[in-house]
């Protein structure tokens, strides 16, 4: 003898010989969907509101450029050449940065390099400079560049995520920036 599960019913009148749901439970099943619905836009609306990040493209190549020029002149002595770092200073590239900086933003840096840097006499960047020089890091570490400059607003600059790995819903390729 067939047994019933919950919702379902059995019996002769089902002519497939399958259980059918019932009424009741049918009108569980589609009042149910709103709820699916919502928390499918709410999933989206949250991905949405998490903004910009690094690997939405967030300054030009011409920006990079310069900010390369404004690195080499005020901070390599300390950061070296290559941005590996020296005994006393953190690499500005690879793991150890992107790691560091992972979930902040861009606005974090751009203040800490504002407020800190050179180390013999912080804040002798403009803030255009200090602009372009976060431009060459990201570029360093192989977020990509787009069409439009990095501006020097701390507001707008603090929606911007920096995200060692790509986000899943972009990634062609998954995994953290490339190395340079």
């Amino acid at each position: 003898m067939m047994q019933a599960k919950a919702g379902l019913k059995t019996g002769s009148h089902v002519r497939s010989g399958r259980p059918s749901w019932s009424a009741e439970a049918r009108r569980a099943k589609v009042e149910g969907l709103p709820w699916i619905a919502a928390i499918v836009v709410a999933v989206v609306g949250l991905k949405a509101a998490e903004g910009p990040s690094v690997w939405d493209g967030v300054y030009t190549a011409d920006q990079a450029k310069r900010g390369e020029t404004a690195y080499l002149q005020t901070c390599a002595s300390c950061h070296g050449p290559a941005l590996d770092g020296g005994d006393m200073t953190p690499p500005l590239v690879g793991g150890a940065f992107t790691s560091n900086w992972n979930d902040l933003t861009v606005g974090d840096l751009f203040e800490r390099i504002r407020t800190t840097m050179p180390l013999d006499k912080p804040g002798r960047l403009s803030r255009q400079q200090d602009a372009d020089v976060i431009a060459y890091l990201l570029k360093a570490n192989g977020w990509p560049a787009a069409a439009t400059e990095l501006g020097t607003d701390v507001g707008a600059l603090r929606q911007i995520r920096i995200s060692a790995q790509r986000p899943a819903a972009d990634a062609t390729e998954s995994g953290p920036a490339p190395q340079r």
